[in-house]
């Protein structure tokens, strides 16, 4: 049995105390898969964003809202666990600032200025143990396995499931799962919950209870 963190569903970023950033990430993937890390024997601790699915009762939530607010968590939380599956999609992107009261119109063009958030993935693999795995998704419009390879690598994960845009908000996905050596360990498609018991079969067979070679 491992102690598995998962991230789940969108970030937000506010630009003023009524309006803010953020994506159509559902949570149902981060939800699902949980279930079947459950089902599969594993301790689960979930870091959200605000969604409005229901997790599996088995597993320790802890709700957040901003991406540096789902970091510290993760940072809290992901010493004590295994591996990480990182399905959230956090913002990238946050305004310098939040204005204090609601922004009203003028009837002149409202310019932003926004820098990144931080990666909450790339930092926590850059200070866990040896004995740690992490998991990231891709979610990708074009050159998909290319764009996936790159984040792999640049994040220092073990695996990457790549996805397309209609995954979200939708119950049914279609993934590819890629190794560091940018093969191919499986291709899914279906219901997210199906999809999800095939991803977490695929980490058990490569991560936690890999196969020793002769």
């Amino acid at each position: 049995m491992s102690r598995i963190l998962i991230t789940s569903g969108p970030t937000r970023e506010y630009l003023d105390p009524v309006r803010y950033f953020t994506n159509a990430s559902s949570g149902r993937m981060g939800a699902a898969l949980a279930a079947a890390a459950v089902e599969a024997g594993h301790q689960v601790v979930i870091v959200s964003g605000p969604v409005d699915v229901e997790y599996t009762d088995a597993a320790e939530v802890h709700r957040v809202s901003s991406t540096q607010e789902m970091l510290d968590a993760c940072l809290r939380l992901f010493p004590a666990c295994d591996g990480l599956i990182a399905a959230a999609a956090p913002c990238d992107y946050r305004p310098p600032s939040v204005a204090r009261q609601k922004i009203h119109k003028t009837g002149e063009p409202l310019r932003l200025e926004l820098v990144e958030t931080p990666d909450v993935v790339a930092t926590l693999a850059a200070d866990r143990k040896d004995s740690q795995w992490i998991v990231a998704f891709a979610l990708e419009t074009e050159d998909p396995r290319t764009g996936a390879m790159k984040k792999l690598q640049r994040k220092r994960c073990d695996l990457i499931v790549v996805n397309g845009p209609r995954a979200v908000q939708s119950i049914d996905t279609k993934v590819e799962i890629l190794d560091r050596r940018g093969e191919s360990l499986g291709r899914f498609a279906g219901d997210k919950s199906d999809v999800a018991k095939e991803i977490i079969g695929v980490i058990n067979q490569q991560l936690i209870h890999p196969k020793q070679e002769p």
